[in-house]
């Protein structure tokens, strides 16, 4: 298992990568995503693992159930046991050692902290989420919490890249409408979306200038699980906690 891990004055950031868990093909090997069709025993061992490598406890992440919207839900704790998961695409929290994941195959993982005011942030950034302003409900949420954009620190995790994202004309289009800098071609000459690039353009006008992004591209990298490559697949996780 690799994890890309940061840490910034007691806020901490991690992205996982496919390898070490235990799903078999085509979920494997750490997949983390439990509405993929994988048992749900190799999900609930591969968060545990996850959990332990970072040295958090499992029983303290908030996962989401990721509808591609702009919902942001404030939570102080775990959803309660056997009850539906929420259909929001961020979550913040004011408790300090709460872990919030987001989880991923293509789309932007963005993660933030203001660890003066102790609040964090987790969204899930795929095209639609990103035309309908998620970044900027999910710093609005924390800004009602008490952060400040300008003391925010932000990361971006493994996603697919605007030279791979290909999308008809039209649909890069109506993208690039809303967020300008979300206009790429691909390396092959056609119409493409910038995701990562278009989030962080967001999280710059929202004023939260700390912010850098994975060198990661899922679609080229068989390390991660990209949903355009293979389509029945696993999901990477994003975490965010603060001490």
């Amino acid at each position: 298992m690799t994890l890309e891990q940061h840490s910034e004055s007691g806020a901490h950031f991690a992205f996982t990568d496919r390898w070490g868990g235990v799903s078999a093909v085509p979920y494997e090997e750490l997949n983390l995503g439990g509405a993929v069709g994988d048992d749900p025993a190799a999900v609930r061992a591969n968060r545990a693992a996850a959990a332990k490598a970072l040295g958090i406890d499992p029983d303290l992440v908030v996962w989401m159930n990721q509808v591609h919207g702009r919902d942001v839900a404030v939570v102080d704790g775990p959803w309660a046991a056997g009850a539906p998961v929420p259909s929001v695409d961020a979550v913040v929290t004011t408790r300090r050692g709460l872990a919030l994941a987001v989880l991923t195959a293509d789309c932007t993982p963005v993660l933030l902290a203001d660890p003066v005011a102790g609040v964090a942030g987790a969204a899930h950034a795929g095209r639609p989420g990103l035309v309908a302003g998620v970044v900027s409900a999910t710093v609005e949420a924390m800004v009602s919490l008490g952060a400040d954009p300008a003391r925010m620190v932000a990361r971006t995790g493994p996603a697919v890249c605007g030279r791979c994202y290909e999308v008809p004309a039209e649909m890069r289009a109506a993208v690039t409408e809303v967020v300008p800098a979300a206009y790429a071609e691909t390396s092959w000459g056609t119409p493409a979306v910038d995701v990562v690039a278009a989030v962080h353009a967001q999280l710059a006008e929202a004023g939260v200038a700390d912010s850098r992004r994975s060198a990661v591209c899922t679609l080229e990298s068989r390390d991660h699980f990209s949903y355009r490559r293979d389509r029945v697949t696993g999901r990477l996780a994003g975490y965010v906690w603060l001490d």
